[in-house]
């Protein structure tokens, strides 16, 4: 879900800000999510691309950046319709993950639903079948992993030689995952008259080059919140031995108010075995990681939305592009071995300006990575010792581990 200041009732407020010139349709469609008040990358962003400018736009996730280009997209079309042919679209998007491809579907379906706008999601780990007889009958919108895209013009399902807008979305995460090659072989195959968005959360020089090759002209929007989201989360980390890290984790599950949580672990089978012993405790949980099936992947994500289930086990694969509300608690239960991937997890909670809690497990021979992470989020995380399998290994006998848990931290 997009991220917009929320009404107060139920009842429609006028749009505010660049949401003012957009088409009554789309006004309506905004409302009916609840939202009136565009977030800044969306003030800054419509605006240029209702002008059909290229842009870059470097964004933290959860500030509403789907909507930024999804509604000026759909205005596009609306206003310059023109019939559908086979095989054919006007529109690509092109996402890392499939759960990000799905997420970006179901808010065109959302904004556009008062419009005559389609649109086919293409990712693998499913049957092609459906998927090509959605673009049999053509479609204005395509939003689509590398792999799969390029599958299906291989087999000359698609032809992008009629797109119009062609939008690279989570840039720097596309590079993490390898489709560096992938994304350059379908940039290629589109017209070089278009307009091109390409958005990232960071821009480093790998980032950067690659825009390069992309964007003709482009205006460059940054948008960084006014109290980073890193800020707004209560951070404190429990050194622990790893054969001892599943009860701690059933310990903090003991306590009511983590509500949702989001665990994150570094192997596939980690999260099942996490998962198996969570529920002979009787704790709701289930996993999702890339060797489940997709229907198993966006079963197990919606039940969680739903709060049928009360904890997601997962590795790095829902890291970004996953927006569900109310996560209360992210809690790592392997640290990761980057630093930017533990910015990205713990951004989960603390949404649309809300307050969070993350919680790291650190054994001895990850102590490392906690170092690199305190360097980069500038912050020396608190230390909770009070809890039975606190480690007093030499390891963690200076540094990090000499520095108490503030009174006003909370699990």
């Amino acid at each position: 879900m997009d991220k917009y200041h929320h009404k107060s009732s139920h009842s429609r407020t006028l749009a505010r800000g660049v949401f003012t010139q957009l088409m009554s349709e789309l006004q309506h469609a905004v409302s009916d999510r609840g939202y009136h008040t565009p977030t800044p990358i969306q003030e800054q962003v419509i605006a240029h691309l209702l002008g059909e400018r290229d842009l870059i736009g470097c964004a933290q996730t959860g500030t509403g950046k789907t909507a930024a280009f999804i509604l000026p997209i759909l205005q596009y079309l609306t206003k310059n319709s023109r019939p559908r042919v086979r095989g054919k679209n006007r529109v690509l998007v092109l996402a890392p993950t499939r759960e990000l491809a799905a997420q970006i579907g179901d808010s065109i379906k959302n904004y556009g639903r008062y419009l005559r706008v389609s649109h086919a999601v293409i990712f693998g780990g499913v049957g092609q079948d459906p998927q090509v007889r959605a673009l049999t009958r053509g479609v204005d919108i395509i939003v689509a992993t590398p792999g799969r895209l390029l599958d299906l013009i291989n087999q000359r399902h698609i032809q992008l030689d009629d797109t119009e807008i062609f939008v690279l979305d989570e840039a720097d995460r596309m590079l993490d995952m390898g489709f560096i090659h992938d994304v350059q072989r379908i940039v290629v195959k589109l017209p070089e008259k278009r307009q091109t968005l390409f958005f990232s959360a960071t821009m480093a020089p790998e980032v950067v080059k690659l825009s390069e090759t992309i964007v003709n002209d482009a205006i460059f929007v940054s948008v960084t919140p006014d109290k980073p989201a890193v800020e707004r989360i209560v951070q404190k980390v429990f050194f622990v031995d790893q054969n001892h890290k599943n009860v701690l984790l059933a310990q903090l599950l003991e306590t009511e108010h983590l509500s949702r949580v989001l665990v994150f672990v570094q192997m596939k089978h980690v999260a099942d075995r996490v998962v198996r012993q969570l529920q002979t405790l009787n704790i709701s949980a289930v996993a999702i990681h890339g060797n489940k099936s997709q229907g198993a992947r966006t079963g197990a994500l919606a039940k969680f939305k739903l709060g049928q289930i009360r904890v997601l086990v997962a590795t790095d694969i829902a890291a970004r592009g996953i927006d569900i509300d109310s996560i209360s608690h992210v809690i790592n239960y392997d640290l990761p071995n980057t630093p930017e991937t533990y910015v990205h997890r713990i951004g989960r909670t603390a949404r649309a300006g809300a307050d969070g809690d993350a919680v790291s497990f650190c054994s001895a021979p990850e102590r490392d990575y906690l170092r690199a992470i305190e360097k980069m989020v500038r912050l020396a995380i608190p230390v909770d010792s009070g809890h039975s399998f606190h480690s007093q290994t030499a390891e963690f006998a200076t540094g990090a581990a000499a520095r108490p848990l503030p009174k006003r931290q909370r699990v």
